[in-house]
C-alpha cells in the first residue's frame, strides 16, 4: 500500500536538517517541532434547499513567539488537520525569513465551495468564524485570504467578529475590500512577491529578463498575477496551466489576454481559443523546457518522478509546498536552484502586515509605498537567504529554513517557557 503524503513530516524533515547545520540540540527547537494549538470544529450549515450539511473546520496555530499567529483560510474538498499543521509551521518560517513580527497559522474548511451558492458560502464563512471565535483576534491570530477565499470571504469574517466584539475590528483580517480597511496593492502582493524573487534570482545569476523563458502551473490568484507581473518585466512566458490543462507557444504567450479571459470565473484556460497555442497537460507544462518554472497551484506537484524529469534550471514556489522532500534532494544532486515557497510566496504576508499597521494605527498608505516597501523587504530577506546559501554551500531551501529558524530560536529563547 502506497503511504500517504504527508506535508507536516517534509516539513519537520528540513526543520531537523537546518537545525543540525545551525548547530542546535534537539531541545532548543523541540517546541517548534509541535504546533501551540489544533482546534477543529463541525460546522452546521442550513442549506437552501432546507437541508442542514456538517463541514469539517480546522484552525492551528503553530508559533507565538515572535508574535500574533499569522495564516489563511482555505476552502478545498481534500484538506486536512496534517496539511493544515503544515501550512501553519510554514507560515511561522515565513514570517521570521521576512522579518514580520508574526508567528504562523493556518485555518481550512473541508467544502468544494463552487458547489455552494453564495448565501451558502456566506452562511458556513460566519458559522465558522463564530466557531474560532476564541482563537482570532487582532492582537492573537489574524486570518487572510488563501485557496478558494477572498476579499468578501474576509469581509464576512471581520463583519461577525465585529457583531461579537459590538464595534468594527478591521484588524481581525487582512486581504479585506478596500472599503472597510483593506490595503491597496494587497490583492496582487503574493504575485508581486513571486516576481520580485524571479527577478533578484535572475539578476543574482546574471541573466536578463527578456532572455529567460518561464512555465507557471496554477493560474489561481497568486499564478495570474505573477504571471501578469513577470511578463510585464519583460519575462518570456511560454506555458502556462489552469485546472482544466495547459498552453503553450514558444514565441511568447500573450499573458494580458489569457489572464483576462480566465478572470471570468466561469471560463477554464482549456477553452482559450488561440491558433498560435498547443493545449498540453498539467504535467507538459511542470515539464516545459523553460529556463524558470514557477509552481504556482497545490502542494506536492514536483514529486520524485517529476522531479527526474524537469527540464527547468530554476524554480521559484508560489505555491505552499509545492515540492516534497524527496524530490527536493533529486533537484539538489541535478544542480537545479529552488527559491522555495517560506521565501518566494511571502508577498502576501509581507501586505497583510502592512494591512495589519495600517488598521491598527487608522492610517491608510497609498499604493506606491505599499510597493516600495514590499520590495526593500524581499530584497533584503532574498539577500539575506542567497548569501548564507553560497556561504554554507546548502540550497536556497535549507539556507531560507536556517535563518527562519534562528529568528524562532532566538525569541524562545528570549521569552522562556512558562511557567
Amino acid at each position: 500500500m502506497e503511504k500517504k503524503y504527508n506535508p507536516y513530516n517534509d516539513m519537520l524533515e528540513v526543520l531537523d536538517e537546518a537545525a543540525g547545520l545551525l548547530g542546535y540540540k534537539e531541545e532548543e527547537y523541540i517546541a517548534l517541532k509541535h504546533c501551540e494549538r489544533e482546534l477543529k470544529v463541525s460546522i452546521p450549515v442550513k442549506m437552501d434547499d432546507g437541508s442542514v450539511q456538517v463541514f469539517d473546520g480546522y484552525r492551528v496555530q503553530h508559533s507565538s513567539s515572535r508574535g500574533p499567529c499569522k495564516g489563511g483560510i482555505r476552502y478545498h474538498e481534500e484538506v486536512d488537520i496534517d496539511e493544515t499543521k503544515a501550512l501553519s509551521a510554514w507560515m511561522s518560517l515565513k514570517c521570521a525569513v521576512v522579518n514580520v513580527p508574526y508567528g504562523g497559522a493556518k485555518g481550512a474548511v473541508k467544502v468544494d465551495p463552487s458547489k455552494l451558492s453564495k448565501g451558502e458560502l456566506e452562511r458556513l464563512t460566519r458559522r465558522y468564524t463564530a466557531m474560532i471565535l476564541p482563537l482570532i483576534g487582532p492582537e492573537k491570530d489574524i486570518p487572510a485570504p488563501d485557496m478558494n477565499t477572498n476579499a468578501e470571504v474576509m469581509g464576512w469574517i471581520m463583519d461577525t467578529y465585529s457583531m461579537f466584539k459590538g464595534y468594527a475590528v478591521p484588524g481581525v483580517v487582512t486581504g479585506k475590500p478596500i472599503e472597510i480597511g483593506g490595503s491597496l496593492g494587497r490583492g496582487a502582493a503574493t504575485g508581486r512577491g513571486v516576481m520580485l524573487i524571479a527577478k533578484y534570482l535572475m539578476n543574482s545569476l546574471n541573466r536578463k529578463p527578456e532572455e529567460t523563458t518561464v512555465a507557471i502551473q496554477g493560474l489561481g490568484n497568486v499564478g495570474a498575477s505573477a504571471a501578469l507581473q513577470i511578463h510585464e518585466e519583460g519575462f518570456k512566458v511560454i506555458a502556462v496551466s489552469d485546472i482544466s490543462g495547459g498552453v503553450i507557444c514558444e514565441d511568447g504567450l500573450n499573458i494580458p489576454e489569457i489572464v483576462g479571459f480566465i478572470a471570468n470565473k466561469k471560463r477554464l484556460l482549456k477553452d482559450y481559443k488561440n491558433d498560435k497555442v498547443r493545449f498540453v497537460t498539467n504535467e507538459d507544462v511542470l515539464l516545459a523546457d523553460v529556463d524558470l518554472l514557477v509552481p504556482a497551484a497545490m502542494q506536492n506537484q514536483i514529486n520524485e518522478e517529476i522531479a527526474t524529469k524537469l527540464k527547468a534550471k530554476y524554480i521559484v514556489e508560489g505555491a505552499n509546498g509545492p515540492t516534497t522532500a524527496d524530490a527536493d534532494k533529486i533537484l539538489n544532486k541535478r544542480g537545479i536552484i529552488v527559491v522555495p515557497d517560506i521565501l518566494a510566496n511571502t508577498g502576501g504576508v509581507v501586505v497583510s502586515y502592512f494591512e495589519w499597521v495600517q488598521n491598527i494605527q487608522h492610517l491608510s498608505w497609498d499604493e506606491n509605498e505599499v510597493n516600495e516597501t514590499l520590495a526593500k523587504i524581499m530584497h533584503k530577506a532574498y539577500e539575506e537567504v542567497y548569501a548564507l546559501s553560497q556561504e554554507k554551500h546548502v540550497s536556497m531551501r535549507l539556507a531560507a529554513n536556517m535563518v527562519a529558524l534562528k529568528r524562532l530560536v532566538t525569541a524562545k529563547k528570549i521569552r522562556g517557557i512558562f511557567p
